[in-house]
Parts: C-alpha cells; sequence; structure tokens
C-alpha cells in the first residue's frame, strides 16, 4: 500500500470556489491512482488536503486529472495548483491557475519544463499533442478586412474560453472606472456640451492632468482584452 499526500489550492479572486464536486486522479510512470474525491466545498484562497491511497507505487507522478462535477447548479473553480507527496518524500507541483467549468477533466502536467523529446511516456507524448490541437482550435485567425492585422476567428468574445477571456475581476474594475469616468464628465458639462472649445485652457477644467494619470494607471492595470 502506497499512501500519497495531496494539496489543492483555490485561487483567491472572490469568485474562486465553488460548491461543485472535486475529484483528483494521479498518474505516475508505473501505473495511475483510482479517482478520489477530494471535496464538495472550496473557498477562494483556501486549501484542501487529503491521502490518496493507492495498490501500488505509481513511480514518478508525471500529471494530475482534476475531474470537476456538479450536484445540482454550475459553479467555476479556479484552481491555483496541486501539491503531490509521494511516500518517499519527493514533492511534485502541478500549477495549473486556471478555470474548470460545467463537468469537465482537465490533465496537468508535473511543473518541470520539459522538451518534446523529454517526453518518453507515450501518455505524456498524448497529453501534448491533444494540449497544442485543443491551442489550435482555440487560437484560430482571420482577416478582418484587407490589409489590417488578423483578429480571432470569433464573432463575440463570449465564444472564448474562460481561460482565455479578459480577467473578470479586472473587467468589473474597468467597468466601475468607466462608470466614474462617465459620471465626473457628465457633471463638468463634457457630455451634454454641444458647442465647440474656446480654448486649451477651457479643456484641461474637463481633462485635468490627474484625470489623464487616473486613466493612464487603468490602462496599465485592466489593459483591452486580448481580441
Amino acid at each position: 500500500m502506497a499512501v500519497y499526500k495531496v494539496t489543492v489550492a483555490t485561487g483567491d479572486m472572490v469568485e474562486a470556489g465553488t460548491n461543485n464536486s472535486i475529484s483528483i486522479t494521479l498518474v505516475g510512470s508505473y501505473g495511475e491512482s483510482r479517482r478520489t474525491t477530494v471535496s464538495f466545498l472550496f473557498l477562494p484562497g483556501k486549501e484542501r488536503s487529503l491521502s490518496v491511497h493507492c495498490g501500488q507505487d505509481l513511480g514518478p507522478i508525471v500529471l494530475i486529472r482534476l475531474h470537476k462535477w456538479r450536484l445540482f447548479l454550475e459553479d467555476a473553480w479556479f484552481c491555483k495548483d496541486v501539491r503531490v507527496t509521494a511516500p518517499n518524500g519527493t514533492l511534485y507541483r502541478f500549477p495549473c491557475y486556471q478555470w474548470l467549468e460545467g463537468v469537465t477533466t482537465v490533465e496537468v502536467r508535473e511543473g518541470s519544463g520539459k522538451k518534446l523529446v523529454d517526453d518518453k511516456l507515450q501518455i505524456l507524448k498524448e497529453h501534448r499533442s491533444q494540449e497544442l490541437a485543443a491551442r489550435q482550435e482555440a487560437y484560430r485567425w482571420k482577416n478582418f478586412a484587407q490589409g489590417w492585422p488578423r483578429c480571432l476567428n470569433v464573432d463575440s468574445i463570449f465564444e472564448l474560453d474562460s481561460n482565455i477571456q479578459f480577467s473578470r475581476i479586472r473587467a468589473k474594475n474597468f467597468t466601475g472606472f468607466l462608470i466614474f469616468q462617465g459620471a465626473s464628465h457628465f457633471l463638468s458639462g463634457f457630455l451634454l456640451r454641444r458647442t465647440s472649445w474656446n480654448s486649451l485652457d477651457e479643456m484641461r477644467t474637463v481633462f485635468s492632468r490627474t484625470q489623464g494619470r487616473d486613466i493612464g494607471g487603468c490602462l496599465m492595470c485592466c489593459p483591452l482584452p486580448f481580441y
């Protein structure tokens, strides 16, 4: 009997937690574990620890499978990372940093960087091939117009996977900033103005240096979505 200590960490964003069922499968060089339930409740910024019992030593852990299954309502989960400690004390790290939505299974490779020639196991070769195919499907390009830079071949950004879309948290912050700026411009008379500017000094009453720094800072912290 081999016992593996597993720690699953949830991201610290407000909506990162979930009340859906999460389970895990460990895949090693000599075999894989049975599917083991981690928890039915994950809170933002918290970790869950469990023991995975296997009938034999799995060898070096090369990847993990995270399984998400909804009980009643869909509740997306943001997994930060997973750490696995083998019976001999070896620690394996699996950086995830992605959203899991719906009923899905996500495979995450062990965190050490490897090239294609380093993938000796067939399961790792298949994982790399499947990941490449998924990326090619997600990032399909089209020509918007002759002479223009190419853009993603989608009609709306909401057609993209949530891990490709603009950050939800940043989007909310950016929207809030735009609402604040819109209210400021409305109160200063800019939005209702129907005549030309009389001078640069008059324009500065609306577009002050302070507002310019605020806008610049916002765009640096909240860049435009990749679209």
